[in-house]
């Protein structure tokens, strides 16, 4: 037959329904992550569902420095992006049937986004190691975003990208509305850019190294009270995120009540080379962190080197760095580093923890009950209002 049924296109609201779906998706899915990312920081005893693995862990990804763009949160950047397309879809919409304008903007939009998406899933295989299930639903949405994008301008709005371009960003900015309107999310962009809390910076500074502090009778070191109603003994390790964010907290719980409470710390790298539960590398280098502190304990200064290597970032550990730091010789802690008697100290740490049956960091054993990740509340609540 020669004359075939020729394929009609589907009106224009079935392509740009859609579009504007995903677009109120991929805002949602930001909301959660932003408020996820703050929780990460701020909440001893939050966990996301989805850090499910070490693989699969929504948390690990937001702990990334790779999670801050331009000293904003990315979710929070997601969410400001994902408002501005809606912007550009209603607008572009609205004024479909006679100017039919916006829709190449809009194009340009997703291809930033989709980028954007490919780059943090090359950084989560290459350089975290590990996958936000949230995170791949927001790539999921910035391709479909594309591909409709690319779609409407294929079947709508024939003519050079570029041209349609210019085109758009008259319309923009010729109507004062537009233009407030744009405007405003620049304005937004720069006042995050400028004035956004800080929040995932933990403020190890502060922390009082001058409270009374000393070696337990069995070598272990201690700060705190001389007499304490409440002692806790802290399993750790340096390259541990929740045992920083512990160590913070009660750092100033400690301060808080110098009186009744002492806080006794004990090593619990999850080091391969020296963690026999370990199989596997994991925190590599967390042993050789553990041993600078073991040094700095028998020179009198392992408080300040204790706070000095919980707040550095992980990724190279430079001895000269750390030994100006805390005031101690590069040379010395180099030693540490190889040394059979600081070794021997930091195989105790372990051992001991392992006689109370601990798997994981952080722990805490307060009278003789062991607790991992954080202390229950009315632990603590028994002996302030006491």
């Amino acid at each position: 037959m020669k004359n075939r049924d020729k394929t009609r296109a589907m009106p224009f609201p079935f392509y740009a329904v859609p579009v504007f779906l995903l677009a109120l998706a991929g805002f949602f899915d930001s909301v959660y992550l932003s408020f996820s990312h703050f929780r990460v920081y701020t909440d001893l005893s939050y966990k996301s569902f989805c850090a499910i693995s070490k693989a699969i862990n929504c948390d690990t990804v937001s702990q990334s420095p790779y999670s801050i763009f331009l000293g904003v949160p990315v979710p929070v950047w997601g969410v400001l992006g994902y408002l501005f397309a809606i912007f550009l879809i209603i607008f572009a919409w609205k004024d479909f049937k006679h100017q039919r304008r916006g829709w190449s903007a809009f194009l340009l939009v997703a291809s930033l986004f989709s980028t954007y998406s490919v780059i943090l899933a090359l950084i989560s295989n290459y350089l975290i190691h590990s996958y936000c299930i949230m995170c791949i639903a927001s790539y999921a949405v910035n391709l479909g975003l594309l591909t409709y994008a690319i779609i409407i301008k294929r079947r709508f709005l024939p003519g050079p990208f570029l041209k349609g371009l210019a085109d758009d960003l008259k319309f923009f900015l010729f109507s004062w509305k537009r233009a407030v309107t744009l405007g405003m999310f620049g304005v937004a962009a720069a006042a995050m850019i400028l004035w956004f809390p800080p929040y995932w910076h933990m403020n190890y500074d502060s922390l009082d190294t001058s409270l009374p502090h000393g070696m337990t009778e069995d070598g272990h070191p201690w700060i705190g009270a001389a007499s304490p109603e409440l002692t806790i003994v802290e399993y750790t390790d340096y390259m541990c995120f929740q045992c920083r964010k512990m160590h913070v907290y009660l750092r100033k719980l400690v301060e808080a009540y110098p009186e009744k409470i002492r806080l006794v710390h004990k090593h619990f790298p999850m080091d391969n080379k020296v963690n026999p539960i370990v199989k596997e590398p994991f925190h590599v280098g967390a042993a050789k962190l553990a041993r600078i502190a073991v040094y700095a304990a028998a020179k009198g200064k392992f408080w300040e080197t204790n706070d000095f290597l919980f707040s550095i970032p992980k990724k190279d550990i430079n001895i000269k760095t750390i030994a100006r730091a805390v005031g101690l010789e590069p040379a010395a802690l180099a030693w540490a580093l190889k040394s059979r008697e600081v070794g021997a100290v930091l195989n105790r740490d372990i051992l001991d923890g392992l006689k109370l049956g601990i798997a994981a960091t952080p722990s805490y054993e307060i009278n003789g009950q062991v607790y991992t990740g954080i202390i229950p509340p009315d632990v603590i609540r028994k002996v302030i209002k006491g």
